[in-house]
């Protein structure tokens, strides 16, 4: 079994919340944070397991940077 670091994105997205795995390009959603969490972390372990390890490695082989910014705005 491979461990893979990932990162997951949430944003608030109208009612709920968009959850995203920019690694591997997957996305889901939910009404509360955790759910959009839960959601997204039962889609990536479904792409995990359904994907072969050469579209595995082809998402992960990419370099994904996050950072924050500040920025001011009159």
């Amino acid at each position: 079994m491979s461990k893979y670091k990932l990162t997951a994105l949430i944003e608030p997205e109208g009612a709920g919340y968009l959850a995203r795995c920019p690694e591997l390009h997957i996305s889901s959603q939910g009404d509360s944070l955790d759910q959009a969490r839960e959601n997204l972390q039962e889609a990536v372990k479904s792409f995990l397991d359904a994907a072969s390890s050469e579209e595995i490695a082809r998402r992960l082989g990419r370099e994904t940077n996050v950072v924050r910014a500040e920025e001011a705005v009159d």
